[in-house]
């Protein structure tokens, strides 16, 4: 439940708005008893994000142990400063939290479109082409979104 309801985002089409012009976001997972976080590059199509990543590795430890996993991308826009370190120093931002289930794609077809919507993402384009032997050295990851819930805080004028 969040707290500050005047600062929650509640229309999916924002939410996923942000996600789309987020360029890293953090995936949170658990390490036996402890949480993980790393930074990715990551691309949504619907309810489902894509990620890459090498084919061993702790990462890929963790979601095979627990594949319940969150992500969170935010947008810093600015800082208002003033004399008061408690009242009147704030920032404007907005922020998405993820939360989802990961699974690890074998299915060559589905990893093509994982790889295809990251690279239209970070490039523009579509016209990519994938060779089996480039896609044996990466692991493509779905997540299925579950939710989402997001903030924003704009700057007061």
């Amino acid at each position: 439940m969040m707290r500050r309801h005047d600062k929650r985002i509640a229309e999916r089409s924002e939410l996923e708005t942000i996600l789309d012009r987020s360029l890293v976001a953090r995936l949170g997972m658990i390490d036996g008893d402890q949480p993980y976080v790393v930074p990715l590059n990551f691309a949504r199509e619907g309810s489902t994000i894509w990620f890459h990543c090498a084919s061993h590795g702790l990462k890929l430890d963790c979601l095979r142990a627990n594949p319940k996993v969150c992500l969170e991308v935010d947008q810093l826009y600015g800082i208002e400063a003033g004399p008061s370190a408690c009242k009147d120093w704030t920032s404007s931002y907005e922020s998405v939290l993820a939360f989802g289930q990961a699974e690890i794609v074998g299915e060559e077809t589905e990893k093509r479109q994982g790889l295809a919507a990251l690279m239209h993402k970070y490039s523009g384009r579509v016209d990519w082409e994938f060779d089996i032997s480039g896609m044996s050295t990466v692991t493509v990851v779905r997540v299925k979104l579950f939710s989402l819930t997001g903030k924003r805080s704009p700057i007061k004028s």
